[in-house]
């Protein structure tokens, strides 16, 4: 089950990506963390020490290897210069299992604390200008786009904040997307552009309501999300100490309304079976869409002819 976690900036989704990481992690299920945001912070929320480097080369800077990779035999692209980061797999193409024994794994993944992380990378100045941090996300678009993950096994991503998201189609590669909300007029702003943009193409959210001090930010939240609220977390001692580098225990230790509402997270995701038709038909589309609007102009060739017609990813695609 692969699960986004969004919103505005500030509002804690970073940390609730880390806790709920955490949270599938120390339960024993198979789980990758993925800092897919402009401001890397998820592997400091997971416990890595901010002050050494993360030995973790960036999908960003390796977007090319990747597709080279991930292409396979695939006769309906040519080359890496040939695929872009909305080109679905075909027959040929190089599908992979979660935290699989390849090479793209081998490469991205580094343990931090009980979970894999993956990250996307740095916006770094000599992007300035001349470059789009959803340029970089591209990796993570097509590792998820080629990746046959099963019930049981979830993906975390961290994703930009703001409604940013919606400026690739990596907002249609998720089973469920966590929509992070304090209870402030800004807090609940960001949800009504998402809610719009997610009901045009059938995606699936919810409103996790964040930093709750009382009733009265409880009912602020009902009042302007209505049903789509799920659940909330109560202000936490135990993150902000966790914030200053100095945890109180483990996760067994952070307040049991906020383990609660993480075990209620797990619940919601669980209980949506994977659609992967839904999901392969949201790809295609979205790669239609790039080649006729800019990368058939820009690379020279038709990839609507990338599209395989008889093949849809999923459990039966990996026999």
């Amino acid at each position: 089950m692969r699960i986004a976690f969004v919103g505005k900036g500030g509002s804690g989704k970073t940390t609730l990506s880390a806790l709920f990481s955490r949270h599938l992690a120390r339960s024993g299920a198979p789980v990758l963390a993925v800092d897919g945001d402009i401001n890397q912070h998820l592997a400091e929320a997971l416990g890595h020490d901010g002050d050494e480097a993360l030995d973790a080369p960036p999908l960003g800077a390796h977007v090319a290897d990747i597709k080279d990779f991930l292409r396979g035999t695939n006769p309906r692209i040519a080359s890496r210069e040939a695929m872009i980061k909305t080109t679905p797999p075909g027959r040929g193409s190089r599908l992979l299992r979660l935290l699989g024994d390849d090479e793209l794994h081998a490469r991205h993944v580094r343990r931090v604390g009980d979970v894999p992380l993956m990250v996307t990378g740095e916006f770094e100045e000599s992007d300035l200008g001349v470059a789009c941090y959803h340029s970089k996300l591209g990796g993570v678009e097509l590792y998820l786009n080629h990746l046959v993950d099963g019930p049981g096994e979830y993906v975390v991503v961290d994703m930009t904040a703001g409604a940013d998201a919606f400026a690739s189609g990596l907002f249609t590669r998720f089973d469920l997307t966590f929509l992070v909300a304090e209870p402030t007029r800004k807090g609940v702003s960001v949800y009504h552009q998402y809610r719009d943009h997610a009901r045009e193409f059938g995606i699936r959210i919810a409103v996790v309501g964040n930093k709750v001090t009382g009733e009265d930010d409880l009912l602020f939240l009902k009042d302007h999300v209505g049903d789509d609220l799920l659940t909330h977390l109560v202000q936490s001692t135990w993150v902000r100490a966790a914030e200053q580098g100095c945890p109180e225990g483990d996760l067994e230790s952070l307040e049991p309304h906020n383990r609660h509402a993480l075990s209620l997270l797990r619940e919601t995701v669980d209980a949506h079976p994977r659609d992967w038709a839904a999901l392969h038909r949201h790809a295609v589309e979205f790669h239609l869409r790039n080649a006729r609007s800019w990368a058939n102009e820009a690379i020279g060739l038709d990839l609507t002819s990338q599209v395989d017609p008889d093949f849809v990813p999923g459990p039966a695609a990996l026999v």
